[in-house]
């Protein structure tokens, strides 16, 4: 198995640019690639699309009217660049409408907290004041039912605040050993108490919800710290009556300890949103027809969908903007492609990829036909590693692809070879499963884990220079497979045997999706 190396072996014996010596280094004497990266890299628009989506559209939450606001700006970019834009619906969806949320602490001081319902969760009617309780440690279910009957009127807090906001790296820079050690003992035991509180009651956290629900609390609090200053995930709620709320790391410790050491915390709470119904759920696509090839397809894949904590800049506004970009610049340069240039700007991904495996689904002769996918999600960085998704015979495509992509851009990009089919993590992986080779394009972390799914993730953590280099190789290795003379095969390699069973191991089998709301809520 070669990893990184026919890239490298390439690059190595390609031929200079006739031109001469430029910044650029154009290894191969194309006007179209040349084309593509004065467009791309010295005309760039990715700094423009992406404010519009962080700045004015927001995270665009499946089922929202924000989601609708984006597909509308999306098809007006693909009418203002001369691509066919439109929609392809596939299913339902719980629509929501979120509102502000204000969250103070008003005894036994004054503060105002950092906080946000998760999605899809039931607001508040007005503003409502509390005490704020903390849920003990449970040594049986009879200790949780004498509890549900003290949380009328409560905003109860769900598990043990975390010991320290400080970030790993802090400790790990500052502590003595000593120190350290502790505090990471603290920390496992306090999530060991938690899991092993709930299994004595015999609750799971969503069912205690429930049952707090129906005990006439007035809402539920948590902390799903990051583990970065300030930051908490932002996921789904999925109880039916009462706010479900997030806290930062450090205000939710300061109710915790308040509440834990009987300093009586009353808070005051106005969390207002909407529920819209079922509404209906949709892929965003932009077509630039193929002249000779019209059937064959290459699609530039990004995931529209976002949780609606930040201002989903990195997940996936990146990924988005890389494609929406590409595709601007081919139709600029390009406009005629011997293949169908598909875009495709996935809903629901964050809930299990349902936009992408309904598209699969639901377009066999598009799939069938597809050339490859080229999808991008995974942060703001330049792109550095394309894995060959186990599909032993396009390595040498690949390569010989990035020996026409200008040094600048090809220098930093590793192959993967033969690689291992993705199971899920991204849309790419909707498309390997049903046998098409379909490239995820892994750009640099950047702190990745820090901001997605969370809110900082916000146009400020862009970093554009890179996002430009990324549109502009998207949109050479897009017409370079458009041009290519063969189709890219399809064959797998050998996963090995499972020793377990003694059985080889699948390919991987492509799942359906959830076409509505039921499965996901369990309601």
């Amino acid at each position: 198995m070669l990893r990184y190396v026919a890239l490298l072996l390439m690059l190595a014996t390609a031929a200079p640019w006739k031109g001469g010596v430029t910044a650029q280094q154009f290894p191969v004497d194309d006007p179209i690639i040349k084309a593509i990266w004065q467009e791309g890299m010295e005309r760039s628009q990715v700094a423009s699309l992406a404010q519009v989506l962080t700045d004015v559209i927001g995270p665009r939450l499946p089922g929202s009217p924000a989601f609708d606001r984006g597909r509308d700006w999306v098809l007006s970019k693909f009418r203002e660049w001369g691509l066919e834009g439109r929609t392809q619906d596939y299913g339902t969806w719980l629509g929501w409408r979120r509102g502000p949320t204000h969250v103070d602490l008003v005894e036994p001081r004054v503060r105002t907290l950092n906080g946000m319902m998760l999605a899809w969760s039931p607001g508040t009617n007005g503003t409502v004041t509390g005490p704020a309780v903390a849920v003990p440690n449970f040594s049986s279910g009879a200790q949780l039912e004498a509890f549900l009957s003290t949380v009328r009127g409560a905003f109860v807090l769900l598990g043990p605040a975390e010991p320290t906001c400080r970030p790993t790296a802090d400790w790990e820079q500052w502590a003595t050993p000593a120190s350290l050690e502790k505090m990471r003992n603290l920390q496992q035991e306090l999530r060991t108490s938690w899991r092993r509180s709930l299994e004595a009651a015999g609750v799971t956290e969503a069912s205690l919800i429930e049952r707090l629900e129906g005990a006439g609390a007035a809402g539920v609090f948590s902390s799903r710290w990051t583990g970065n200053w300030g930051g908490y995930t932002l996921m789904a709620a999925r109880n039916k009556v009462i706010p479900n709320i997030v806290l930062s790391c450090e205000d939710y410790g300061l109710v915790h300890r308040l509440a834990s050491n009987g300093q009586r915390p009353v808070l005051r709470v106005q969390a207002e949103s909407e529920p819209l119904g079922t509404v209906p759920t949709y892929n965003i696509l932009g077509e630039i027809r193929g002249r000779e090839k019209p059937e064959e397809y290459i699609i530039l894949s990004a995931h529209f969908d976002s949780w609606d904590g930040g201002s989903a800049a990195t997940d996936n506004t990146s990924g988005t903007v890389t494609m929406m970009e590409a595709a601007r610049i081919l139709k600029q340069v390009y406009p005629n492609p011997k293949r169908t240039i598909l875009v495709a700007l996935w809903n629901g991904e964050e809930q299990g990829l349902n936009g992408s495996r309904a598209f699969v689904a639901d377009n066999p002769h598009i799939v069938e036909n597809l050339q490859t996918v080229f999808n991008q999600d995974n942060g703001t960085g330049r792109i550095t590693t394309i894995s060959m998704q186990g599909f032993t015979g396009v390595a040498p495509f690949v390569a010989r692809w990035l020996t026409a992509v200008p040094t600048e851009i090809s220098q930093h990009i590793n192959l993967v070879i033969p690689g291992t089919p993705g199971t899920g993590g991204s849309d790419y992986a909707s498309f390997v499963c049903a046998g098409v080779p379909a490239f995820s394009l892994s750009s640099l972390s950047w702190s990745y884990r820090q901001t997605y799914h969370n809110e900082t993730d916000t146009f400020d953590k862009l970093v554009l220079d890179d996002l430009a280099n990324n549109a502009t190789l998207t949109a050479m290795l897009a017409y370079l497979a458009s041009e290519e003379a063969e189709r890219l095969p399809r064959d797998r390699r050998v996963l090995g045997v499972n020793p377990q069973t003694g059985e080889p191991r699948p390919w991987p089998r492509c799942q359906e999706p959830a076409r509505d709301a039921t499965r996901y809520f369990g309601r």
